[in-house]
């Protein structure tokens, strides 16, 4: 393990460009494409964005060394117009992956991006900047994305992404999983469960070689948190999830699998708040944040994985989800648990307090509202999204309403469904006021289930107005400063690599109003 000192000085190589002469960058030969993980670009500010690649050699390791590699970003796709580049580390401790953190852009703008290695040079990707703070903005047009279970299907959905004309992908978690296997499955996966860091990055480059999912990576940046899957299913903060965690030493697995995420991701080096010693010693690796869009939007992205408490009364004392009758259950109720954490819930509270932005978006991993299970007078509740974190969810519509926050859009993912609901003041009472609107998004790939019972299910939460579990795709946000209009894109078989794609249903919220109209 390398100590702080050394890990520091790690980050500072990641974070900015080596100015190294041809001869440090042009003497490694490759066998094969070193850029077939492809590129991708992520964590756009007004002047900056994080651009990433990872090198690879097919059926054959690299060597232990750091590897220099050239970037280059650009006006045009031609590379004609130059507006930055440089030389940067491909870290051998981290995978040989690259995280350039390019600053000093001008904002709202387009730019084409690649990399360089030896005669390898990479494809090409496009990226943005975002408008400054306060800017006057017309619109924002955001996907959003989760859950892309390999085995289960193939990633069409994002071949049509590519035309829905995005300025940004909001990806709100599980985007590999951790196990693998499917009796219904598509297509094959790496075998076994992650358990160790080598295994995590066999799974995210097995993921990332998929064509389509690559080309979506290049059409515009990301906004990149996660959920259960990219360490272990339904893990809660320290506290392993089930099943799949046996004889395994939990901390190490997820500082593992952490370490495998930022080596994928396009994120800065600051988010390794005590680098990677820090991981594996239970540091937070800080990955929650917020980006203003102009005077149009500011968008947050939350982490409900890391600083939770672990799920109340999962049945026969083990870890993990469940439903629960908060009835019989004597700590669903207790007011100091928590989903977010402490210091991100007060983080969220003061942002709130500062924001001036006409829509407010938090993307997180799953869905808000609450949802009974079980008609009538008793209650079902899972105990491992908002439900079964009650009190910290109040806290959250108690600042949102304190804050006066305008016009609170939430965004989620996890439980391969759409949702469509009001974000209500107090979900204990049925005439309690909306105060925002939520769309939970279906996964790309994971099995979802029936609609059989789904008319119940919305009978029993009225703050609901839509819901399907059958359909796989994702969502589109369109915001101007008069209304919101999503679109949830549904593909037609998830099963077909061809698969066409077809709208499931479009509703608009107008600005000052937190009503769903469908249309």
């Amino acid at each position: 393990m390398m100590d702080r000192r050394q890990l520091l000085g790690l980050a500072t190589t990641l974070a900015t460009s080596l100015w190294l002469p041809r001869s440090a960058w042009s003497q490694v030969n490759f066998g094969s494409d070193p850029f077939a993980l492809g590129v991708a670009s992520g964590s756009p500010t007004h002047d900056g964005v994080v651009l990433w690649t990872r090198l690879v050699q097919s059926g054959g390791l690299l060597p232990p060394q750091d590897i220099a590699v050239r970037w280059e970003l650009a006006h045009d796709a031609q590379f004609k117009r130059m507006a930055a580049s440089g030389q940067v580390r491909a870290v051998a401790a981290l995978a040989h992956s690259v995280h350039v953190e390019v600053a000093g852009l001008e904002p709202d703008r387009w730019y084409h991006y690649r990399f360089l290695v030896g005669d390898a040079v990479s494809a090409t990707g496009r990226t943005r900047t975002f408008p400054a703070a306060g800017a006057v903005v017309k619109r924002l047009r955001l996907g959003y994305a989760s859950c892309q279970h390999w085995e289960h299907g193939y990633y069409s959905a994002y071949r049509h992404m590519r035309g829905e004309d995005l300025d940004a992908v909001m990806f709100l978690g599980d985007y590999i999983y951790e196990y693998s296997g499917s009796s219904r499955g598509v297509r094959r996966s790496n075998p076994g469960p992650c358990a160790t860091l080598d295994e995590y990055r066999a799974r995210y480059a097995h993921y990332k070689s998929d064509p389509d999912l690559q080309r979506m990576h290049m059409a515009c940046p990301w906004l990149m948190t996660w959920d259960d899957h990219e360490v272990q299913n339904d893990y809660a903060g320290s506290t392993p999830g089930f099943p799949g965690g046996e004889g395994v030493d939990f901390a190490a697995r997820r500082a593992a699998a952490y370490q495998a995420y930022y080596e994928h991701m396009p994120l800065p080096a600051s988010v390794l708040t005590q680098a990677l010693a820090g991981l594996g010693q239970g540091a937070e690796m800080r990955i929650y944040g917020r980006v203003p869009y102009g005077n149009l939007a500011t968008l947050y992205l939350l982490d409900d994985r890391q600083y939770r408490d672990p799920q109340a009364c999962t049945k026969d004392g083990r870890f993990g989800a469940g439903t629960v009758n908060p009835a019989t259950c004597a700590l669903w109720n207790e007011p100091r648990r928590t989903l977010l954490g402490n210091a991100q819930e007060q983080w969220l509270d003061r942002s709130f307090g500062e924001d001036k932005a006409l829509w407010n978006v938090l993307g997180q991993q799953t869905v808000f509202g609450q949802r009974d299970y079980r008609p009538g007078p008793d209650r079902l509740f899972s105990n491992d999204g908002w439900d079964g974190y009650a009190a910290a969810r109040t806290r959250l519509t108690d600042s949102i309403q304190r804050n006066q926050l305008v016009n609170p859009v939430i965004l989620g993912g996890d439980v391969h469904a759409n949702w469509v609901g009001h974000v209500k003041a107090d979900y204990a009472r049925a005439d309690s006021a909306a105060i925002g609107v939520e769309f939970c998004g279906t996964s790309i790939t994971s099995h979802g289930g029936s609609n059989e019972r789904m008319d119940s299910m919305l009978a029993e939460n009225p703050h609901f107005v839509f819901a399907d579990r059958e359909r796989r795709g994702y969502g589109v946000v369109e915001f101007t400063p008069k209304q919101l209009t999503t679109t949830l894109r549904a593909v037609t078989d998830v099963t077909q690599a061809d698969s066409g794609i077809e709208t499931l249903a479009k509703f608009t919220v107008q600005q000052g109003r937190a009503l769903l109209e469908r249309t």
